[in-house]
């Protein structure tokens, strides 16, 4: 289908070829078919890793090839035995990475999959929200100001319909479209004007189109490879992990390095030294760390799709921990987004209008007494601008489990007006089939209003404009009385009006002002300059979107986490400031700032400002970037969100962008970093808490790998410096390394958020992961595993023989190791608090490595093979005993820390009173 020229066919014609209908789009019927015939509308990526090109990636490190040539120098002088198991165990670490890899690869592919665009489309006459790569040639989609174009298309309806091309043309100025354009020859493909194309995106108005190729068979489906997807770069984090890798790893190889000439210096075997310290090397270098921190961050982003949140980039998971504030959209974020008009304005009444949410059920008010409605030709005039001058749309849910549930389909603002309607028994279907609507100006957030052209039943013209009170004020010269007579507008009237706009705005309702005007006719190009002016003022709508109840906790949470929640809101400052103090966000007006107070300010007076600012009201989409910037430039961490196309530019300037799952369009998805699948700012205060216990969980396993480790390399280094035998041979040391560094570290990975996790200020990203604190335990825990293990070696050694004595040392260090990592389940907290069995993933981990363990230690065959002997349980007993030291040092340390913090806290209390 991609060669026909679809620019030369009509709508009919076009539609007549791909099957299917103008208004009512495909059958469910033929969407099955059309999709096994052109597949899923998506570009050809390239290939994956296979895993055989992962496990080849696991042997490519420095350290394994050398141990691979040892084992291989072994096998030439007659060390066969050890050699091969030496090789095996290379070969189970390999299959450890390539699981490891292929897990994180399948958690982001994923994630990925749930962050691509949606597509709104209708299927029989109904229009639902679908992902776009189920497209098929032949359905109807929507186009809406900010959408990416999921498919090429051939357009059937455009209402000032504009579209950004750049991507294929390299023109940067938007391109209108003419649904009824038919062109004919060789048409360039920027003069296509019925025809929107694949990853396009609608800069303005309003549309609808054909869907006439998907896939590769699209546009750019013909260039696809010059947009592939590009590599996926290390992480901050992991690139910090690497160097920190490097850093120790150098370290390790100077220290096995010198182990191996001690070695030989006191007479040990070329060989068997050359095998130890390339064995300790192995053991001691978290090689391992990047892939263990990929998994991690992959299984916390699944996490977060929970507390629905789509984290799309592995850096915004590490960064969100360290949000120090959340810049958040009032509407729908913070609030429920299910607007709700409360009150009534016409010049000489204010009415109540009762009822709740979308359910078109209610009544209209004066005081205690119900109005009629047929007796007020103003109100219900009012009611009429408000259903006509509209996009939005009130529908039953189409599940019939749902039958007695109402949405609304577009703004919820445009929906407050038309449930309003509804009530008074003004079918917005209805209305607009005895007023078509024959031409508009749409909305832009720029002149804050919107207008539309009908005709009555009469054959009149008229023109409908809602909008801003303060700004539509301005360009009325007349007025609408109660009782429908039309007058001259007075300066008393204005101040009337404006009066009670700031009545309602202060009570924290959203005004909008409603007018018409009667026209001659219909304009062909209709313009603000010339069509929004001299008209008639008819009266104000006030409606309420109350404020979400989990964000009033949310906002609490960030309080005690150390982050400061601001919002952003076009609203008026009174009204901003009601649900701003509703929410807990501020305690007085001096704590807001208006988007004109803002554009007064330069960007030295700004960078004070948001210090203390909890509410910028008023403001436009260039404001965000402003203040996005101040917040960085005091050294914060913003959080911003948006769903708008013109809040692109704020959410790439954030250090994370958040775009709206629902309301926001695939351009703020696009840029963003995190996605909102609920809209909610509590799902966000959630994401940052899980952001934090992800980074905790990679403290935790970096500090259980260094301390066992470094404790690996003094066991070696110490005995050899007080002339003992070594310990460990480098079997034992490659097993430990199997056993106790790959399931447990993944473990760590898992462990649930610690109590008062957000209650701690956020962490200075610029802090290593590696802080003095972790340095300090480190040590005290190395020092400590490396005594309890040289001991249980000596005592083995003196009290019975050499081989004995190697035996305690590998059965003390694996179960040292294994106790370890518990301890490491918290830096704050004992195991009591925490609870010692409270993660089950590390009983298992625990569970099979000390079984694979104790079958070296109880076959007969691999005790020859590991050159150990058996246990009876005298000696279980000693080396069990001696492999908690590592663990009651550690649970000590942390209750002796706990104990100082709260004599400091009492002591501060005790002063301060």
């Amino acid at each position: 289908m991609a060669e026909k020229l679809w620019y030369s066919e009509s709508i009919q014609e076009t539609c007549k070829v791909l099957y299917t209908d103008k208004e009512n789009g495909l059958r469910t019927e033929q969407v099955g078919s059309l999709r096994e015939k052109y597949g899923p509308n998506e570009l050809a990526q390239k290939s994956g890793t296979t895993i055989f090109e992962m496990l080849l990636e696991q042997f490519k490190d420095y350290l394994v090839i050398i141990l691979i040539i040892a084992s291989i120098v072994s096998i030439a002088v007659g060390e066969i035995t050890d050699s091969i198991v030496i090789i095996g165990i290379v070969i189970v670490n390999a299959c450890l990475g390539v699981f490891q890899e292929y897990r994180a690869g399948k958690a982001l592919e994923a994630l990925k999959k749930m962050s691509a665009p949606n597509a709104k489309v209708i299927r029989e006459g109904c229009l639902k929200t679908v992902p776009a790569q189920e497209l098929v040639p032949g359905d109807l989609v929507v186009l809406e100001t900010g959408d990416y174009i999921p498919a090429d298309v051939r357009i059937t309806e455009s209402v000032n319909l504009k579209a950004d091309e750049s991507a294929l043309t390299g023109e940067s100025v938007p391109v209108d479209k003419d649904a009824s354009a038919l062109l004919e020859g060789e048409v360039a493909l920027g003069d296509q004007v019925n025809r929107g194309f694949m990853s396009t995106i609608v800069t303005y108005g309003r549309g609808k189109g054909v869907v006439t190729a998907t896939g590769m068979n699209t546009v750019i489906g013909g260039i696809a490879g010059m947009i592939q997807d590009a590599e996926e770069e290390a992480t901050p984090l992991q690139k910090k992990l690497a160097q920190m890798g490097k850093f120790l790893g150098t370290g390790c190889l100077a220290i096995c390095a010198l182990v191996f000439v001690m070695g030989l210096l006191r007479g040990e075997q070329l060989l068997s030294m050359f095998m130890t310290a390339v064995s300790l090397a192995v053991a001691a270098i978290p090689e391992g760390l990047p892939a263990v921190v990929t998994i991690v961050l992959a299984l916390g982003m699944q996490r977060m799709v929970k507390h629905h949140a789509i984290m799309k980039k592995l850096h915004a998971v590490e960064t969100l921990g360290s949000t120090t504030v959340i810049c958040s959209d009032k509407t729908g974020t913070l609030t429920q987004n299910q607007m709700t008009i409360v009150k009534m304005f016409v010049p000489g009444a204010e009415i109540d209008v009762t009822g709740e949410g979308y359910t078109p059920q209610g009544g209209f008010l004066i005081g205690e007494q119900e109005m009629e409605l047929s007796t007020e030709p103003a109100v219900s005039r009012l009611l009429e601008i408000g259903v006509l001058c509209n996009d939005a749309s009130l529908e039953k849910e189409c599940c019939p489990e749902e039958k007695d549930q109402w949405k609304i389909l577009g703004d919820p603002t445009e929906g407050a007006l038309v449930v309003a309607a509804a009530k008074a028994g003004k079918n917005r279907g209805s209305m607009n089939t005895a007023h078509p609507r024959l031409q508009e100006i749409p909305f832009d957030s720029g002149r804050k209003l919107m207008t539309t052209f009908h005709r009555d039943g009469e054959g009149r013209v008229v023109a409908y404009t809602k909008g801003a009170p303060d700004i539509l004020v301005g360009l009325c010269s007349r007025i609408m009385r109660r009782d429908g007579r039309i007058e001259e507008m007075t300066e008393g009237d204005r101040k009337e009006i404006l009066d009670e706009n700031r009545r309602l705005a202060r009570s924290a309702l959203r005004v909008l002002g409603m007018s018409f005007k009667p026209m001659e006719k219909i304009p062909d190009h209709p313009t603000p300059q010339a069509d929004e002016k001299d008209m008639v003022f008819t009266g104000l709508v006030g409606m309420i979107d109350p404020p979400r109840v989990e964000a009033i906790q949310a906002i609490k949470v960030c309080k005690s986490a150390g982050i400061r929640a601001v919002m952003i809101t076009g609203d008026y400052r009174d009204t901003a400031a009601a649900v701003a103090k509703k929410l807990g966000i501020v305690a007085s007006d001096d704590q807001v700032l208006t988007g004109a107070e803002l554009s007064g300010m330069d960007d030295a007076e700004l960078k004070e400002a948001v210090k203390t600012v909890g509410v910028f009201a008023r403001v436009s989409p260039e404001h965000k970037v402003r203040i996005v910037q101040a917040v960085r430039d005091n050294g914060g961490i913003a959080a911003m969100t948006g769903d708008g196309v013109n809040d692109a530019p704020a959410l790439k300037r954030a250090d994370i962008g958040i775009a709206m799952g629902i309301t926001g369009t695939d351009v703020a998805k696009e840029t963003a970093d995190m996605i909102l699948t609920d809209d909610n700012f509590a799902s966000i205060v959630s994401a940052v808490e899980e952001g934090r216990v992800i980074y905790s969980n990679i403290r935790k396993f970096v500090f259980f790998l260094m301390s066992c480790n470094i404790g690996e390399i003094l066991i070696v280094f110490l005995s050899m410096l007080f002339q003992w035998p070594i310990p460990l041979l480098p079997i034992h040391l490659l097993w430990v390394n199997l056993v106790t560094d790959a399931f447990p570290a993944l473990a760590l990975g898992t462990e649930k958020k610690e109590p008062g996790i957000m209650q701690d200020p956020p962490r200075n990203p610029e802090e290593p992961i590696i802080n003095r604190n972790m340095i300090i335990n480190i040590v005290v825990q190395s020092l400590v595993m490396t005594a309890a293990v040289l001991g249980s070696f000596y005592f083995g050694w003196h009290f019975y023989n050499l081989e004995t004595g190697r035996t305690y040392a590998f059965v003390t260090i694996t179960t040292c190791e294994l106790l370890r990592a518990y301890t490491c389940r918290s830096e704050k907290f004992t195991l009591l608090k925490i609870g010692i069995f409270s993660n089950r993933y590390m009983n298992l981990a625990t569970i099979v490595s000390f079984v694979l363990m104790a079958v070296v230690i109880l076959l007969p065959g691999l005790r020859t093979v590991f050159n150990v002997v058996p246990f009876n349980w005298q000696d279980w007993d000693f080396v069990i005993l001696v492999a908690f030291l590592p663990v009651v040092f550690g649970e000590l340390t942390k209750a002796v820390k706990s104990r100082g913090k709260k004599t400091a806290v009492e002591s501060l209390s005790s002063c301060q009173r």
